[in-house]
């Protein structure tokens, strides 16, 4: 005889979210919790638009694709930095806290201005490929060609999407407002790695060699643990410790 699945009881949520208007003199820092029907397969990106939709239109969070590419709704999750579009809400508690990321420049609730901070390390690090022949490039040549391991390896650092969650898991970054963090020196690896820049390791040591670049991390693994593309953050860091020594 077939038994017929027990129907599972929908849960009614608890948000509880950090409130903030660094633009509004009379906004002070606030917790406001909002109640939400949780649905099958409902994300936290899901059940913020519920809020905004039908309880708080004034509400602030990012988002964009809302597939786990853009990195724009990186916030803190229960205490620790995720994406609210790749967060099932049937993996956390009824009672959910939200904040926005630390470190960057609030905009408003759980909205942040991580474009302007990456902007500025990609600026500070100059992650582009530096190749004179660039220049005088012919658009109509054969592309250069790359050995498939070196490739995909280039590739697998090609995948951080600058969510920031790295920077927000990180202990140097709580203390050093000028630490690139792991999202810059994963940026360094890849163009260190990549053969048609002409920078040597001397001139990567300028721009990461001290307590501001590689040689300020911790290794207290934050950004590896949080990083929702499981990128090998900790091993790039490795890396560019062993050529910066060797430098040295």
């Amino acid at each position: 005889m077939n038994q017929i699945p027990l129907q599972t009881v929908a849960r009614t949520l608890q948000i509880r979210i950090l409130r903030h208007n660094p633009r509004d003199p009379a906004s002070t820092p606030r917790l406001e919790t909002f109640k939400v029907d949780e649905a099958d397969a409902m994300t936290l990106f899901i059940a913020l638009n519920e809020i905004r939709e039908r309880q708080d239109p004034s509400l602030q969070f990012d988002f964009v694709c809302r597939a786990g590419i853009c990195g724009s709704c990186g916030m803190i999750i229960n205490g620790r930095p995720g994406l609210a579009c790749r967060t099932l809400t049937k993996d956390l508690p009824e009672n959910i806290t939200l904040a926005p990321l630390p470190a960057f420049e609030l905009i408003g609730d759980l909205s942040v201005n991580t474009g302007k901070w990456m902007r500025g390390m990609s600026e500070r690090l100059e992650t582009w490929v530096h190749n004179n022949k660039l220049e005088n490039l012919n658009i109509d040549a054969i592309e250069q060609t790359m050995e498939p391991e070196l490739a995909e390896r280039i590739y697998e650092l090609d995948r951080c999407i600058e969510c920031g969650c790295c920077v927000a898991a990180c202990g140097t970054a709580r203390m050093r407002e000028d630490f690139v963090g792991a999202v810059g020196l994963n940026q360094i690896t890849r163009f260190r790695l990549d053969p048609r820049d002409q920078r040597t390791d001397a001139e990567f040591y300028e721009l990461v060699g001290d307590e501001s670049g590689v040689f300020g991390c911790m290794t207290l693994l934050g950004c590896e643990d949080m990083c929702p593309k499981e990128l090998p953050l900790a091993t790039q860091i490795a890396f560019l410790r062993r050529r910066m020594a060797c430098t040295t």
